[in-house]
């Protein structure tokens, strides 16, 4: 009995630098990880497991870390005391988080909580 297989193979090598230019295509124009490895005929998975490799040997630089800059908002105080910006709204910070979500807090927040919370919302 013969058995012949027909059609491409699917199992492919692929260098280091094919992965690295692949891993560094998502974000690229707003491209996600689902574009790029259907782009590649690859799973997402694998592009994962690139990343995480590219890590290991060094090829790859690990995220940055979340950093504060200082930002300067226009308060003006209400009647009742509550704190306003210039359109009379609440004075609220907004910041968005390379993962696609945003967080919105006071202005007054303690820095350590604010990590804390950044870093549990990216990792979620």
């Amino acid at each position: 009995m013969r058995v012949e297989i027909l059609g491409e193979e699917r199992r492919r090598r692929w260098g280091d630098e094919k992965k690295l230019d692949i891993v560094m295509s998502v974000g690229v124009n707003g491209a996600t990880v689902t574009e790029v490895a259907r782009r590649h005929d690859v799973t997402r998975q694998q592009i994962y497991t690139w990343r995480s490799e590219l890590r290991r040997k060094s090829l790859l630089l690990p995220p940055a870390s979340p950093a504060f800059l200082p930002v300067d908002i226009p308060v003006a105080r209400s009647p009742s005391g509550m704190h306003k910006d210039a359109d009379g709204l609440s004075a609220k910070v907004e910041l968005q988080l390379c993962c696609g979500r945003s967080l919105r807090f006071g202005r007054n927040i303690d820095t350590a909580i604010l990590t804390r919370l950044i870093r549990a919302v990216e990792t979620a």
